[in-house]
């Protein structure tokens, strides 16, 4: 390309360069995010923690169950054999 004095290379004017350039590092940026993994994980972790939280509190919730159960029962056999 060949600059003139109007400072144009083959009919491009020096603005339409720079934006050219400016959508070749977009371009570059939205690859680059696009490759980028730890979105993902950051995903896969939040799903993991959900679950093991969902587990959690249906084992609490049925140890407590158990647990009332059995003071009940003891409950009730202690009142059962009083003086």
């Amino acid at each position: 390309m060949e600059q003139s004095d109007t400072g144009r290379y083959s009919g491009l004017e020096f603005s339409n360069l720079k934006g050219i350039s400016q959508m070749r590092n977009l371009g570059k940026a939205l690859v680059k995010f696009l490759k980028d993994e730890s979105g993902p994980t950051a995903v896969e972790y939040a799903v993991m923690l959900a679950l093991i939280i969902v587990v959690c509190i249906t084992a609490i919730t049925a140890l407590g169950t158990n647990a009332s159960n059995t003071f009940n029962y003891v409950s009730g056999q202690v009142k059962g054999s009083g003086s």
